[in-house]
């Protein structure tokens, strides 16, 4: 990807969140406009539809919209929120449009069922940018994640390694309509698989819901009271019940208690570095709700200015690739322990 004096200044800004980047910053990544962002687009505003209001996770994301849009000077026609519902967001998209958005940033959560949507916005000229969630098909200009498949994959080194190898795991699934719920579950079950065969893995679905997380929890901790460790693919949702119904069965207890069962998580929310510190959970692996936000709407704003992405490396650490149906901007997530949790540069640690 090729990467401009300018880009980097309109990086640096996303990242620090201390400058305002003008609109004509970073107008180029390549000699040949896309043909999503081109023609009477260019220059629009954008409109942003959030995927749900029950995560703390999302909830910190839309906090972040606001401010992200003011330091790259973009427009924002409207916002809405699809409370994880596809039709909704169809209905969505369409108000958005309407409103006079000329480039759309969502986070579908059913990633098979709007592709259909993507292939009409593509025939109307306005692009759209995928955050944390990739669509399945349908044309898209940009996706905005981290790799998935490696949250499921640290999960279970950090797992296997404090069980040594041997014991039982349940696994809070997310949805596996949602290529994330995909991703994350396929990746810890093909580790468990091939590096730790002596741990049993108890897959439970979700939904990304947490009552059906805290049902499930109640239940195995009831049919296999030796259960020893947990994998919540969302914290946001996840964090609170699984907390409740370990403090209700006493097992709320640090990690020097026999009796502490090992729990690692997906998001990097806050309270999900308080339970760190408390000994109540022992990892998380941090989305960068901050970036998602950033960068989304910096490639909204590239689209709109005709701009190619191009693969390889970016600025902001991350790599862009190409796709069948677009490209895809993959951020990085750390893997957040007692060790780190405290570093300022983590999201979750903002002051604000």
């Amino acid at each position: 990807m090729k990467i401009t004096s300018r880009s980097r200044a309109a990086f640096a800004v996303i990242a620090a969140t201390t400058l305002a980047v003008s609109l004509s910053a970073c107008s180029k990544d390549s000699d040949t406009p896309a043909a999503s962002g081109s023609g009477s687009n260019a220059g629009g505003g954008i409109g942003v539809d959030l995927p749900r209001a029950d995560s703390d996770f999302w909830n910190a994301y839309a906090k972040y919209v606001p401010t992200k849009a003011k330091d790259l000077g973009v427009t924002l026609t409207s916002t809405t929120n699809s409370q994880n519902d596809v039709q909704k967001l169809l209905t969505n998209v369409d108000s958005l449009v309407a409103q006079g958005a000329k480039a759309l940033v969502m986070a579908p959560q059913d990633t098979g069922a709007i592709a259909s949507k993507l292939d009409e916005l593509a025939g109307k000229k306005i692009p759209v940018v995928s955050v944390d969630t990739r669509p399945d098909s349908g044309s898209v200009y940009m996706v905005v994640r981290a790799d998935n498949r490696a949250y499921g994959t640290k999960a279970c080194e950090f797992l296997g390694e404090k069980l040594g190898g041997k014991g039982k795991v349940i696994e809070f699934q997310g949805a596996l309509s949602s290529i994330n719920g995909r991703d994350r579950s396929e990746a810890f079950k093909e580790c468990m698989t091939k590096k730790f065969p002596d741990i049993k893995v108890f897959e439970e679905p979700t939904e990304w819901e947490g009552a059906k997380a805290q049902a499930a929890l109640e239940t195995r901790l009831t049919t296999d009271p030796d259960i020893k460790g947990v994998y919540m693919q969302a914290g946001g949702v996840f964090l609170d019940p699984t907390l409740q119904v370990l403090k209700q069965r006493g097992l709320l207890v640090p990690p020097s208690d026999p009796k502490h069962i090992f729990i690692i998580s997906n998001d990097g929310i806050p309270q999900e570095f308080d339970a760190i510190r408390k000994g109540e959970i022992d990892a998380t692996v941090s989305q960068p709700a901050d970036t998602y936000a950033g960068i989304g709407l910096y490639w909204a704003k590239q689209a709109l200015a005709g701009v190619t992405p191009k693969e390889g490396p970016t600025d902001h650490g991350s790599t862009v690739i190409k796709l069948p149906n677009g490209f895809e901007d993959q951020l990085p997530a750390p893997l957040v322990t007692k060790d780190n949790v405290d570093d300022a540069s983590l999201w979750g640690n903002a002051k604000s």
